[in-house]
């Protein structure tokens, strides 16, 4: 419940997403949490009918999202998040209907791709994400956020009027001592270019799949996370040059090799974190161990994010809203959860 000190503030949003034709928007600033509560639906989560693989899935209407827009409405530092899924009578549902979500900051840029921030990049194995006081990411108000979320219902019936809760959480802008600034390093073994998916095809038995890329700016690394699907097996960043490891998220999976979790570490909180230094090469590494007979389209994911902070913010590039690849992965973003239909230019 929010206090008598607390702002609210209501965007309605409607969408032509069949699964959500009557979607809605909210964001609250809860201050005596310290959360800025956004809250989306009412949404028809489609089940995943008996035989058919997750890629397949997210390929069907009902299984994703579209794009939902918001404003950031205060001045603080963001330091973590948490997600609720609740029905049609707030009774709160499993966690793990969210297969990913992802939120993006339509005013900063990523400093390895020429795309909008992932600001929060979170699935079902991750759980509650939050950094100490010592750190956040800077936000102002009116930055133009967004986000979309990609479902995993696999029981044996749809599920209606379902609403999706995000706890995004926040340090005053008057916190003493101020926080160190971090900003969100994402590194994907998949991507090949602005606007396309990051999903890839799973081969039968142990693969791996890899993304090399210079660092423009060196810095430190306070804590790394990361997203897998079923079979993961770990998801890595290691020095190219020496093939040194630098962090490894080792998945947790059950018997059959269903994820159940890629751990959040943390390694700025009595050091000084990992550095990684300007101009060196370095790859981000994905392994599975896909137990099936047959190759999984779309079957696999393997991102990291991390907490970074820059030796010289002044070499972070700029976000060009001009720029071609900018405008690109922004129409992207508008196309998801839409049908294939609109997809067209």
């Amino acid at each position: 419940m929010l206090t008598a000190s607390s702002c609210l503030m209501v965007l309605p949003l409607l969408t032509a997403a069949p699964q959500a034709d009557t979607a809605a928007l909210r964001v609250e600033v809860d201050s005596s949490r310290r959360e800025v509560v956004v809250t989306a639906g009412p949404f028809r989560i489609a089940h995943m009918p008996q035989g058919m693989d997750h890629g397949q899935m997210h390929q069907m209407e009902g299984t994703t999202s579209p794009l939902l827009r918001f404003e950031w409405p205060i001045e603080a530092w963001f330091r973590g998040f948490e997600l609720e899924v609740s029905d049609a009578n707030g009774k709160q549902l499993d966690q793990r209907l969210v297969h990913h979500m992802n939120v993006m900051n339509f005013d900063r840029r990523q400093l390895l791709y020429p795309a909008v921030e992932r600001m929060v990049a979170a699935g079902s194995e991750t759980g509650t994400v939050i950094v100490p006081k010592s750190i956040g990411m800077p936000m102002r108000p009116g930055y133009r956020l967004g986000m979309y979320v990609a479902w995993n219902n696999t029981g044996d019936a749809d599920i209606e009027g379902a609403y999706l809760r995000v706890r995004l959480k926040w340090s005053p802008k008057n916190l003493s001592p101020r926080p160190l600034d971090v900003l969100p390093l994402y590194m994907d073994v998949s991507f090949l270019e602005i606007g396309e998916t990051d999903s890839y095809d799973l081969p039968p038995g142990r693969s791996t799949k890899s993304y090399e890329f210079t660092l423009p700016v060196g810095g430190r690394m306070l804590a790394a996370g990361g997203h897998m699907h079923d079979y993961g097996e770990f998801v890595q960043l290691e020095d190219a040059t020496t093939g040194k490891v630098i962090v490894r998220l080792v998945a947790q999976k059950d018997a059959e090799g269903r994820l159940l979790k890629v751990p959040t570490k943390y390694f700025g909180i009595t050091g000084d974190g990992i550095r990684l230094r300007e101009g060196r090469r370095y790859r981000v590494r994905a392994d599975y161990d896909n137990p099936e007979s047959e190759t999984i389209p779309d079957g696999a994911m393997g991102l990291m994010a991390a907490a970074f902070v820059p030796d010289d913010y002044s070499k972070w590039p700029v976000l060009d809203p001009n720029d071609p690849n900018i405008l690109k992965d922004i129409a992207a973003l508008e196309k998801i959860g839409k049908p294939a239909a609109e997809h067209k230019h």
